[in-house]
């Protein structure tokens, strides 16, 4: 399965800082916000991935990224002119999808813990995958009502009178008539291709599932001051508690065998010295 990442978006909540770089671009604690979604689909065994961004800050994210052959993947890139929706960056995608599956993520979302993805990609057989999580404050997002049998019976987008508390993380899963579908949506008011009714067209065929996390589960909205501030906390007190670095994408490749020892030992060797340098050479080379 193909992976796609869209870090757009104008990043407004975030100004000044967006005036320095783009948000997806960000200090999570130690590492630039964008690791952390290239992680969640690295752990998940997806090996081609298509970053969107905007023209001012994609040649900021190829610098940064370069083509992921560091990581022993296939990243490559496309341009979301302006924001027009999380579902354009389905249409977007298309020449790198080619109607094969793929598994959406936005830049400036943040998993930590078991979340399953591997399972529900080698399990994917088809239609469209969302995801549910528990919040306390549901009216700010899109929002999921399930049956008892779990299946969706709606999606309402930030409703002043929620259905349920589920709300939806930046995790989706599509097969290959997404882009046509998305190709077939209407502008909403504000002008935009929404990722929600994207989901409605796949809940209106039937073709819709629903995934709830568990509370093992942390999801972080990185897209604000004060989140991009919580996120950095989260990260910086589980690295220094347990010892190991969330999102070292260098321990990832090599984890999940898309690098040989040999072949990470020279992407260390070429980093500068640093923490970051030291705990690869001290958590990979031994």
């Amino acid at each position: 399965m193909r992976g796609m990442i869209l870090a757009g978006g104008a990043g407004t909540r975030l100004f000044p800082l967006n005036q320095v770089s783009s948000k997806q671009l960000q200090a999570v604690y130690d590492k630039p916000m964008i690791y952390y979604p290239l992680e969640t689909l690295m752990t998940a065994g997806v090996r081609e991935v298509h970053l969107i961004s905007t023209p001012h800050d994609l040649p900021v994210f190829q610098r940064v990224l370069g083509d992921g052959h560091q990581w022993g993947i296939d990243l490559s890139y496309g341009v979301q002119p302006e924001p027009g929706g999380i579902a354009q960056a389905v249409t977007i995608g298309e020449s790198f999808t080619r109607e094969q599956p793929f598994t959406l993520i936005l830049g400036d979302n943040i998993f930590f813990g078991p979340i399953g993805l591997a399972n529900q990609v080698s399990a994917f057989g088809g239609g469209a995958v969302i995801w549910g999580y528990p919040v306390k404050d549901p009216q700010r997002y899109g929002v999921i009502e399930l049956d008892p049998s779990g299946a969706v019976v709606s999606i309402e987008e930030k409703p002043s009178d929620p259905k349920s508390a589920l709300a939806v993380p930046g995790l989706y899963m599509y097969d290959g008539t997404a882009v046509s579908r998305a190709k077939e949506l209407a502008p909403s008011a504000r002008g935009e291709l929404e990722i929600t009714d994207l989901n409605l067209n796949f809940l209106d065929d039937g073709q819709l599932r629903a995934v709830e996390f568990g509370k093992d589960i942390t999801w972080m909205d990185s897209g604000t001051h004060e989140s991009l501030l919580e996120s950095s906390n989260f990260i910086a007190a589980v690295e220094t508690k347990n010892g190991y670095k969330v999102a070292c994408l260098e321990e990832v490749a090599y984890n999940m065998g898309f690098v040989s020892l040999e072949e990470i030992a020279g992407t260390i060797e070429a980093m500068p010295m640093s923490p970051y340098r030291s705990y690869c050479e001290r958590a990979i080379l031994g």
